[in-house]
C-alpha cells in the first residue's frame, strides 16, 4: 500500500477488511494512518518537497513538479520499490523519476492502441472500428438524485496535519441542488439537506445553484462530509436526497 489513506478508497470500511485479511502487507508512507496500524512492514518514504512526481488534477490533467528540497536522504516511492525489487532479483529499472514516466507513458500508449485494435468489449461496425458500450445514464426518481462530488482544495486530507490554521480557512460544506430540486423535496436554502444511503446518511446546510436538476453534490472529504466513509458512493451512484436532518 502506497500512500494512501482509507478514506480515498470507494468503500473504506471493505478496504480495510481486505487488508486484514492479507497475508502480509507493506506500507510505504509518511505518517500513522489505519493502514500502517495493519502493516507488518512500514517503509519510511520522502515527502513532496523532497522528490519529483506528477500530481493528475480531477480533470485528469498532469501536473509535474521537481523536488524542492534536493539535498535529503529520504527515498522516493518509485526508489524504495525499485531497490526492494533489485534485492529480489527483478530489476525493474526505474531508479529515477524520468525512468518511472516513460514506463507510465508506455503503458498509457498500450491501452490507446488496445482500444484501436478493437481488443476491448463493444460494438464493432463493418469497418471494423470497435466502440465502447457505455452504461445507460441513471435517471433518478422523485427523491433521489445523482451523487457528484470531488475533493475541495482544502479538506479533512492528512497534508494538514499539525496546521489548524490553514485547515480553519477551509470553505464550510454544504450540498448543493438546483431550484427544482430544492422545490421538488421542500428544502430552502441554507436548511439542513440529508444525503443518503443504505450505509449511511450526511446532512449539510442547502446551497441552491445553478445545476442540473436531481442531482447532488458534496465535497467528498470535508468536514461532516465523508461520502466514501459514509455513503460508500461515487460520483453517479444514485442517493437519496430529504429535507431536514437525518433519522437516528
Amino acid at each position: 500500500m502506497g500512500g494512501v489513506e482509507a478514506a480515498d478508497l470507494p468503500d473504506p470500511r471493505a478496504a480495510l477488511e481486505a487488508i486484514e485479511a492479507a497475508g502480509f502487507v507493506v506500507s510505504l508512507e509518511l505518517r500513522r494512518s489505519e493502514i500502517t496500524d495493519r502493516a507488518d512492514v512500514v517503509l519510511p518514504i520522502a515527502p513532496a518537497a523532497e522528490k519529483s512526481g506528477t500530481y493528475l488534477t480531477w480533470e485528469g490533467r498532469e501536473r509535474p513538479f521537481a523536488a524542492a528540497l534536493t539535498r535529503a536522504d529520504s527515498m522516493a516511492d518509485h526508489r524504495v520499490l525499485d531497490a526492494l525489487a533489485a534485492e529480489m532479483g527483478r530489476g525493474l529499472g526505474l531508479a529515477d523519476v524520468e525512468s518511472v514516466r516513460r514506463e507510465l507513458a508506455l503503458v498509457d500508449g498500450a491501452a490507446v492502441e488496445t482500444v484501436a485494435s478493437g481488443s476491448v468489449a463493444g460494438a464493432s461496425d463493418q469497418t471494423g472500428t470497435t466502440t465502447r458500450q457505455s452504461s445507460p445514464p441513471a435517471a433518478p426518481a422523485a427523491g433521489q438524485a445523482v451523487l457528484a462530488t470531488w475533493r475541495m482544495l482544502l479538506d479533512a486530507g492528512r497534508m494538514q496535519d499539525g496546521e489548524p490554521h490553514l485547515a480553519g480557512t477551509a470553505r464550510g460544506p454544504v450540498a448543493r441542488v438546483s431550484p427544482a430540486t430544492a422545490l421538488e423535496i421542500g428544502v430552502a436554502d441554507g436548511a439542513p439537506l440529508t444525503v443518503s444511503t443504505e450505509r449511511g446518511a450526511i446532512t449539510l446546510p442547502c446551497a441552491i445553484t445553478a445545476m442540473p436538476d436531481r442531482v447532488v453534490w458534496l465535497p467528498q472529504n470535508s468536514r461532516g462530509s465523508a461520502v466514501n466513509a459514509t455513503l460508500a458512493a461515487a460520483a453517479g451512484d444514485l442517493v437519496a436526497v430529504t429535507a431536514g436532518e437525518a433519522s437516528p
